[in-house]
């Protein structure tokens, strides 16, 4: 993988909105964590609800009863390890105190995850979902100035059936065996609050040389200049090693200083000979040691997989205390 140091830097002059959850990675300095050395990330088990203290997010009167259930079935327990994880590679939000409490930090990490749950984390449930409109200008997106998340990652890496996954629709975003379908900048409202964005798909060979270059140019157009952008989920396939355009895209990313959270899809994929000798754990971990030297701190992730929905709730939570606390900011 030593392909890595040959990619390229690109600098734009573009800064971290002061409202992004996201800033601290890229501007102040790494957060204080305790002394422990590691955590175990477990991909599976839910824990007991009466083993995690509400307390921690008591500042915030509205959280539902949804969003607790919701919160108490998504975090890690420590159980049979799956990925050890330092606490400096923990994607701990701000006005988020990980050194003090009665809580462990082990049940305020989402499963299968390296994101701490902050008090933001309310309302993460959909109940409303439909396509707006498909864009090829970022100056042609709604201009309602709702928050939204992009969706974006290579052709094939199952973006389009992770997006019905995450709204309970088999059809609101086409999917296709054939790569490169979506090719335009596909909004798609939230609970008439916030967006989902569907962008074309990245690394599809069979598509014109023309057609290529025009669809990285208004994605990457769009990452720069979408004040509303709330952060980028980029989608990497853990069933397979690493791809050098993945992690070009990452770095590029990063360098730019756009939010970004990675979901590492098909986790539920573990036939070692199908998995280029090594489990989407390892592939996991792989991955972000190659793209460190980008980033401050560790970018946020989460395994997750459409067939077995392995990620939906954690994904759900994390997008809502982004959107909570971009929102309030």
């Amino acid at each position: 993988m030593t392909f890595l140091t040959q990619l390229p830097r690109f600098y734009t002059p573009f800064s971290v909105p002061s409202s992004s959850l996201y800033a601290h990675l890229f501007l102040l300095p790494k957060t204080r964590l305790p002394t422990t050395s590691t955590y175990s990330c477990i991909a599976k088990s839910a824990i007991p609800s009466q083993s995690l203290s509400i307390s921690h997010f008591s500042s915030i009167a509205e959280i539902s009863e949804d969003t607790q259930s919701d919160i108490h079935n998504h975090l890690v327990i420590p159980e049979e390890p799956q990925i050890e994880i330092p606490l400096e590679k923990l994607f701990v939000p701000p006005e988020t105190d990980i050194s003090s409490g009665s809580t462990p930090l082990s049940t305020r990490v989402l499963k299968g995850s390296n994101i701490v749950l902050s008090k933001y984390a309310r309302d993460a449930q959909i109940t409303q979902a439909e396509f707006v409109k498909s864009s090829t200008r970022t100056e042609h997106c709604p201009s309602d100035g709702l928050p939204e998340f992009a969706l974006v990652g290579r052709s094939n890496v199952g973006k389009s059936s992770l997006l019905n996954s995450l709204v309970r629709r088999k059809r609101l975003a086409l999917t296709s065996k054939k790569p490169g379908k979506t090719q335009c900048i596909n909004h798609f409202r939230i609970n008439d609050s916030w967006y989902l964005v569907d962008l074309p798909g990245y690394g599809y060979a069979a598509a014109p040389q023309e057609l290529r270059t025009d669809w990285d140019k208004f994605t990457k157009d769009y990452f720069l200049n979408r004040s509303t952008l709330v952060s980028v989920f980029l989608l990497i396939d853990a069933s397979i090693p690493a791809k050098k355009i993945d992690l070009e895209y990452a770095s590029w990313l990063g360098q730019n200083q756009i939010p970004m959270t990675l979901i590492f899809t098909k986790c539920d994929k573990r036939k070692k000979k199908r998995n280029g000798g090594k489990r989407p754990e390892e592939n996991v971990q792989d991955f972000q040691e190659l793209i460190r030297e980008f980033f401050q701190a560790a970018p946020p992730w989460i395994m997750t997989s459409s067939v077995t929905n392995q990620g939906r709730e954690e994904i759900l939570l994390h997008m809502a205390q982004l959107r909570n606390y971009w929102l309030r900011h």
